[in-house]
């Protein structure tokens, strides 16, 4: 078995000519850092084995980051191994730069390049390029798996590395490097480059001061005019520039950008929760009904209204057919996310929000991070890793669980729907950015307190504005549906059924069906209940559905549905039974539920994001995280549920206008104290008690 590394710059299709190779399916993005580790997987050519290694996307062999240093580690210690570099067609003249990486370190290349759009800018003439480089050159489209074949065959030549560019040679002889401290020719590259990770940080001191203070822009500079070079002996532009767009002059201008980024955000949240979505979902309700309610009377004619009968009808087909029946609008929030990232919207976005990210101590990077956070916290907690300040990558994963993943879609809509009716997508829309303010607002203590950051680099590549491709949105589609089932198949059955056995038993171990005595979750509920009674939702089922809640968020929901004993189908139905004080569930009025939605929206995440925190960050911080996460939701929770209450009682305008007084007063007493800080005392003022003005 032969072992290729697959190496590029990000968004230069590696990902997709790796799943094309060896028919995987693994994520694609078109930002830094979707691939944060590597990835191996075999294929074959004409019955030889090769195994592929997918390595994370780098712009040189310098690695800023942990993705980037994951990537640069492996090249170095597979030297001899063939290397993929893969380019984009319209990108050569920056991908290349990695290439001139490659051959300086006397890598064996294959140069890829990848063809990505219809009507590419630059037409390359491939074998001349192949000449002038040294390398073999191959042109591809690896989303339409063309040109693989010939790919394949230049594998399986045995090569040696190719000769390093002829720049290096005279860098090396006219340096002060080599005669002063012996250097081979590599390691002259890499003193030019000020690499301290290459030489381990060992009298790297005296060595930077034998090369040029401006050393590293000599190489960078000798890189690109080399690049250019070979470019205009092998290619010839054909049209525009890339990356630019009209859609820009409105997408990221500096007054139209944010309400643009909210329309887009609103329309997602209204197809998703409501239209399309609310159609979809009672559409599958009606169906899994089809389904149920004959296996339903299977079971009773079997069993009787007993025992085991009360198990399916409770446990298995009521709660977890409850949250089965959202299954579409979690499928149109991962569809619309997959859109927005195909379309090169996912990179303005980034960019639009670098600058307030980097006045909280985090960059551009955190945007992708957080942004997946609204679908999985789990895997968007696994995506910090790219952060190559250590405190900044501590402070994305915290701030994760607080963008409301998919799984609080049941919650929102279910409850929500309850009591706000049509009026709820303003509220959703309310907790999704509530959550990123208070993501912010952490964020911003936590620089100030115990994780200042570091300057970060952040380099930022507007790919083209592209149709979605329906393939690659399937693909992600098919495996976020996949392991929503898995989890409704496994985690949610058992937890559901664990639940149920609770709910059914006491302590003593003795069936509560009709002897009034307090079941094991009840009596959990109850001893929890007065903790949250300031919060307005005391009631024992509710904190229960919390606890259970822990495991998975959708477990909420399906909680509610056993405790209310509400069947698979009837989501509105248990929507309606949450208003009814004689149901186990019930919220007594709408300042309850926005305080018990903003808990659920705050509280701590599922075991999977927490195992992952622990994985990623350490047990350290995942602890302070926890306690910060349940300390916020409380404290916010409190404060939204008095001021909702108080506007339930007095009216908007009168709270609005005590707030305005309360605020008005902080203020003042904010300028007073300012104002006497800036005096000082003379040497008699404590006997005198005189203040005297600065001069």
């Amino acid at each position: 078995m032969r072992e290729v590394l697959l190496v590029g710059n990000p968004n230069s299709g590696k990902t997709t000519l790796f799943n094309s190779l060896t028919r995987s399916n693994e994520h694609v993005g078109n930002w830094h850092g979707v691939t944060v580790e590597n990835k191996e997987k075999s294929f074959f050519v004409d019955g030889e084995e090769f195994r592929l290694v997918d390595t994370p996307g780098i712009y040189s062999l310098c690695p800023l980051s942990f993705e980037e240093e994951v990537a640069v580690e492996t090249i170095f210690k597979n030297r001899d191994k063939k290397i993929i570099n893969i380019c984009d067609q319209n990108n050569l003249q920056r991908n290349l730069y990695l290439t001139l990486c490659l051959l300086e370190r006397g890598c064996d290349v294959v140069l890829v390049i990848n063809e990505i759009d219809k009507k590419p800018i630059f037409k390359v003439d491939c074998e001349k390029l192949g000449k002038l480089l040294g390398v073999d050159v191959v042109l591809v489209n690896a989303e339409k798996k063309i040109g693989l074949d010939k790919l394949k065959q230049c594998l399986k030549k045995s090569g040696k590395g190719a000769k390093p560019p002829k720049y290096v040679r005279e860098l090396v002889l006219s340096g002060e490097a080599t005669s002063s401290f012996g250097l081979e020719q590599y390691a002259v590259i890499k003193a030019y480059e000020r690499d301290e990770k290459f030489f381990k940080g060992q009298g790297t001191k005296e060595l930077f001061a034998a090369v040029p203070e401006d050393s590293v822009e000599i190489l960078s500079r000798l890189r690109y005019q080399f690049v250019e070079g070979v470019l205009v002996q092998c290619s010839e532009r054909t049209h525009a520039v890339y990356g630019r767009s009209v859609l820009d002059k409105v997408v990221l201008n500096k007054w139209l950008a944010f309400p643009v980024f909210l329309l887009v955000l609103a329309s997602v949240f209204y197809l998703t929760f409501f239209s399309l979505g609310a159609l979809l979902s009672d559409a599958l309700g009606g169906l899994l009904n089809l389904i149920t309610t004959p296996l339903l009377s299977l079971a009773e004619n079997a069993f009787g209204q007993s025992f085991v009968f009360d198990l399916f009808n409770v446990a298995i087909f009521g709660g977890v057919g409850t949250v089965l029946s959202f299954l579409p609008q979690v499928v149109l929030l991962f569809f619309f996310l997959s859109v927005l990232e195909d379309s090169g919207y996912m990179s303005r976005i980034a960019f639009i929000f670098e600058d307030i990210l980097g006045q909280i101590g985090l960059s551009g990077k955190s945007v992708y991070t957080l942004l997946m956070g609204f679908g999985c916290s789990t895997s968007a907690i696994m995506t910090s890793r790219n952060m190559e300040d250590k405190n900044a990558k501590i402070k994305t994963a915290i701030l994760c669980p607080y963008m409301s993943c998919s799984a609080k879609i049941p919650i929102y809509t279910v409850i929500g729907g309850a009591f706000f009716g049509a009026n709820n997508i303003f509220y959703i829309i309310g907790l999704y950015l509530l959550g990123v303010v208070v993501a912010i607002s952490i964020s911003k203590i936590l620089e100030k307190t115990a994780l200042k950051s570091k300057k970060q680099s952040f380099i930022l590549e507007f790919p083209p504005y592209r149709m979605m491709s329906f393939k690659r949105v399937g693909k992600v589609l098919w495996k976020n549906v996949k392991e929503f089932l898995i989890k409704v198949g496994s985690v949610m059955i058992s937890m559901n059924i664990i639940i149920w056995l609770m709910s059914s038993f006491s302590f003593s171990f003795s069936n509560v069906a009709g002897t009034g005595e307090a079941s094991m979750l009840e009596s959990i509920g109850k001893f929890l209940a007065p903790i949250f009674t300031p919060l307005g939702f005391g009631n024992w089922a509710i904190v229960a559905s919390l606890l259970a809640g822990l495991v998975a968020k959708e477990v909420v929901v399906s909680s509610i549905a056993m405790f209310n004993g509400i069947d698979a189908s009837a989501t509105k139905l248990l929507s309606a039974s949450l208003v009814l004080p004689t149901s186990a569930v019930f919220f007594a009025s709408n300042a309850s539920v926005l305080s018990f939605l903003v808990f659920c929206l705050l509280y701590t995440p599922c075991m999977a994001s927490i195992s992952m925190l622990l994985q990623e960050i350490g047990k350290k911080w995942t602890f302070v995280s926890i306690i910060i996460q349940l300390v916020v939701a409380y404290i916010v929770s409190f404060v939204t549920y008095n001021l909702a209450f108080a506007v339930e009682i007095f009216g908007v305008f009168k709270v609005f206008i005590i707030l305005a007084a309360v605020v008005l007063m902080i203020s003042a007493f904010w300028l007073v104290s300012r104002r006497i800080k800036t005096r000082k005392f003379c040497g008699n003022c404590q006997s005198c008690n005189k203040i005297c003005k600065r001069k």
